[in-house]
């Protein structure tokens, strides 16, 4: 007998929870690797989609156009190399930073607290910093300043107050110990600065990412909805494909997000930067905010910076770090990433790992039922016809304790607004793009399926066009079966929603089915009923089931040298 969790609180679900019983569903949360020199080869980053990866972001702040060409090419050829799900590809901007300028012989000038020196505007100065003056490259510095505020350097490191202000320069003293360096980064707490959002590097960056294909855009230090349009309009036509995702690590981009919430694609929480340019113990309630206000709004949200920063050297992260994942995925995260962990760490494929077992486990933590009640709550009524359809889907599977959502979708729109409503269980996305199938990774717990047998032919007639175009749909859903069945994401019997429109083109989901897979034939049948109204295409034939983006993926199992201590199914362990 199944329990009716409808009513069940929160509190009474994390009473329930059990760590001798294994997760009953497999990891919806994604995981953004970064890569760097020790990850970019075809193998590696094959090892790193084996473990977990979903997204590979590529750091502009390092690294020439020739270095992130080469692993771009390579991203894509380990996609052939292994036929798993697709993995996107992210290119995160340098965006407009503030940097300290050379030392005079290059080399790193210690000084001790309490000691007085000048912040020069002057470019004579931006190869001859020494002990008494260096160079800073923000013009606009003295106006962003007043005495008694604070000029952090090197991600905060080092501390010092203002104690004068001058035409072209600044007087500061030390309030930490530390060592000037060139090239360090400055930030500004509580200043208005006044940078433009695309530096001419990231606009020349942003054109080679047009170029390239890259399918995500993490644009760094957005503090306005503007700055979201400007990058949109310089990637122009060629680049509309591209999603765009915000970092906030800023006062500003704080003050100004529920504008920037509008125009965006989904939202990074940078917690690097934020960190220093507000109170740290207020970081926490940024993020807070920020994943409720995502959550609500339906837009992916992405927690970033120092999640299993000691695993750079260790191959086990802290208990702290576990804990800072897990509640990341609790309050809402679509996505977890890793930077230096496996950019430039020792144990990338543990780190990897690591993350994808502490979310797994996190999510299964998850009061589901309550959660979906207070997300429809949230909700300004009325909504669109999409949003309601995918709220019922949610619901639905709720009640009819349903295996598994299947999206029938185009642009990944209803994909979209089906995580938004935070099932507890898969959601297989179908879909003839393959942009949407490398998109719908931001979004909690999609499984993209690359749909790749040709649309039908323009019909006769409208009556016609209906038919052609309900047979098209269920041949869509039994290729998803087929592959969850294979994947073992579904079992004989088991229930299924689907949705669709009810026609085609875009923006025209409208309509909800409840199926049952069968295991047999891998076929779908309505309700009880063993007949459908679509013909069922040959198991395994290439109509059908066109090199399956997921069941490998989920299939495969880890070499004996990658294998870790716990008892978590490795095919549960990915998405």
């Amino acid at each position: 007998m199944v329990v009716d969790a409808r009513n069940t609180s929160r509190l009474q679900w994390l009473e329930s929870l059990d760590i001798s019983k294994d997760p009953e569903h497999v990891r919806k949360s994604s995981i953004i690797c970064t890569l760097g020199p020790k990850t970019q080869s075809v193998e590696m980053i094959t090892e790193l989609r084996k473990a977990g990866m979903n997204i590979a972001r590529m750091n502009f702040s390092h690294g020439s156009h020739e270095f992130h060409g080469k692993t771009i090419a390579n991203v894509r050829r380990s996609e052939e190399v292994f036929k798993g799900r697709p993995v996107a590809i992210a290119l995160d901007t340098k965006g407009p930073e503030i940097r300290t300028g050379n030392t005079k012989d290059g080399n790193d000038i210690p000084f001790k607290i309490g000691h007085e020196m000048i912040f020069s505007m002057d470019p004579k100065d931006a190869k001859e910093g020494c002990l008494e003056r260096m160079y800073i490259d923000y013009h606009n510095l003295p106006k962003a300043v007043a005495p008694g505020r604070t000029i952090y350097m090197d991600d905060g490191i080092m501390a010092f107050e203002v104690l004068e202000v001058m035409d072209n320069a600044v007087k500061v003293v030390a309030r930490t110990d530390g060592a000037l360096s060139s090239h360090k980064g400055v930030n500004l707490p509580g200043s208005n600065v006044d940078l433009p959002a695309l530096s001419d590097k990231d606009k020349a960056d942003l054109t080679f990412g047009v170029e390239q294909g890259v399918d995500i855009i993490f644009a760094s230090f957005i503090r306005t909805a503007q700055d979201v349009k400007d990058i949109r309009n310089h990637i122009g036509e060629k680049g509309k494909h591209i999603k765009i995702v915000v970092k906030i690590e800023s006062t500003q981009g704080v003050e100004n997000f529920d504008e920037i919430l509008v125009e965006t694609d989904g939202v990074m929480i940078a917690r690097g930067d934020l960190g220093i340019e507000i109170p740290a113990a207020q970081v926490f309630i940024v993020q807070k905010m920020i994943t409720a206000k995502c959550n609500i709004a339906g837009k992916p949200v992405i927690c970033a910076t120092q999640m299993l920063e000691s695993m750079t050297y260790n191959p086990r992260p802290t208990r702290a770090e576990v804990s800072d994942v897990s509640n990341a995925i609790l309050d809402g995260a679509d996505c977890v990433m890793l930077s230096g962990e496996t950019a430039k760490g020792n144990y990338p494929l543990h780190a990897v790992r690591m993350m994808s077992d502490i979310a797994l486990l996190a999510e299964s933590a998850i009061a589901y039922p309550p959660l979906f009640n207070e997300l429809r709550a949230s909700v300004k009524l009325p909504v669109d016809t999409t949003e309601a359809t995918c709220s019922s889907a949610a619901n639905a599977a709720l009640e009819q304790n349903a295996k598994a959502i299947i999206c029938i979708t185009t642009t990944g729109t209803s994909a979209r607004m089906l995580s938004k409503y935070r099932p507890s269980i898969p959601i297989l996305v179908v879909t003839r793009d393959y942009h949407t199938a490398r998109h719908v990774h931001l979004s909690r717990g999609c499984y993209p399926f690359h749909y790749q047998k040709p649309k039908p032919a323009a019909a006769a007639s409208e009556a016609e066009a209906r038919d052609q175009w309900q047979n098209d749909v269920d041949e869509r859903i039994q290729f998803a079966i087929a592959n969850a069945l294979d994947a073992g994401l579904l079992q004989k019997d088991d229930v299924v929603i689907s949705i669709q429109g009810w026609r085609g083109g875009v923006g025209n989901t409208n309509t909800m089915r409840i199926l049952r897979a069968d295991v047999e034939t891998k076929a779908l049948r309505t309700g009880s009923n063993a007949n459908s109204r679509a013909s069922t295409p040959v198991p395994g034939s290439p109509d059908l089931r066109p090199a399956s983006m997921l069941t490998r993926a989920l299939k495969h199992q880890l070499s004996p040298d990658s294998k870790k201590p716990s008892s978590i199914s490795p095919s549960k362990r990915r998405k």
